[in-house]
């Protein structure tokens, strides 16, 4: 029999981290106003939505959140821009811990913007695989509602985030926001090892100096140690290749197609290489 957990949930909080540790779907609803959002999407506003959550042990969790517009290049060009979801609404609810998620959804409704939310979905847990420096994920199989009942509801494949603090704090380290650093001050082991992601997947929309795609990490009480790079947001790769990609304009005299692979890391001894491959072949 399926369990109903109703507020207050105080005593039932999900365990965040067990969280995005497991690897089952999760079944989901997504309830709000669609029409106005979607009519509105320049906006950054929080909109009142109901969430329900239906766990691989059958347990199914109803909750009043809050779900807001993300990211300004899909606003322009996707009928759904990606999400963010504010858990914090009540402090009794079992997600209240999860404060804010991205959820990264389809760009448009169909199978196959389902489709290219799974390619990303695999390439965070290919990097998973390579690094505990990297942001988890949760799969998803959501129902998006109108309450208007004006938008045709639809259900696709989506995934949420893991929050930048808790992959910090699972590494004993912190968020490093607002210092400015160039590619090489950052702990060059790791870079390359994250260059050399990127390098697989094809992905050259990221930059260090510019924070874009990119998070930094490093111990809160010592700051003379390099901060860590975390890679994130893949949907422009050439892993995924979804049909709105496209090549900064200052890479488009190197590479014509967001499938051919473009090295934007710095150079490395073969030595160097050697070790990140064989890390590679490793989880091959």
């Amino acid at each position: 029999m399926t369990a109903v957990f109703c507020l207050p949930l105080s005593a039932q909080k999900v365990d965040k981290v067990k969280f995005f540790e497991e690897e089952s779907t999760v079944n989901a609803n997504l309830e709000m106003d669609l029409k106005d959002l979607l009519a509105k999407k320049a906006l950054d506003r929080f909109l009142p939505a109901t969430l329900t959550f239906t766990m691989k042990d059958g347990t199914t969790i109803t909750e009043k959140i809050e779900a807001s517009v993300r990211g300004n290049f899909r606003r322009e060009t996707c009928y759904m821009p990606g999400l963010k979801l504010n858990f914090r609404k009540d402090s009794n609810s079992s997600l209240y811990k999860f404060k804010e998620l991205k959820l990264s959804n389809g760009c448009n409704t169909g199978d196959e913007s389902g489709q290219l939310v799974i390619k990303e979905y695999l390439a965070y847990k290919i990097y998973n695989q390579l690094t505990d420096m990297s942001l988890r994920v949760r799969l998803m199989n959501v129902s998006f509602k109108d309450v208007s009942g004006k938008k045709k509801p639809y259900t696709q494949y989506a995934f949420l985030i893991e929050d930048v603090d808790d992959m910090a704090k699972r590494n004993k380290m912190v968020e490093i926001e607002g210092t400015a650093y160039n590619t090489e001050q950052t702990n060059r082991e790791q870079m390359t090892l994250v260059t050399l992601f990127e390098y697989l997947i094809a992905n050259t929309d990221w930059s260090v100096p510019s924070y874009h795609n990119i998070k930094l990490i490093g111990p809160k009480d010592d700051k003379t140690v390099r901060p860590y790079t975390v890679a994130y947001d893949f949907d422009i790769c050439g892993f995924v290749d979804p049909p709105y990609a496209t090549i900064d304009e200052q890479l488009q005299d190197q590479i014509s197609s967001v499938r051919e692979r473009l090295n934007r890391g710095f150079p490395r001894t073969m030595e160097e290489l050697k070790v990140a491959v064989k890390l590679f072949n490793d989880k091959k």
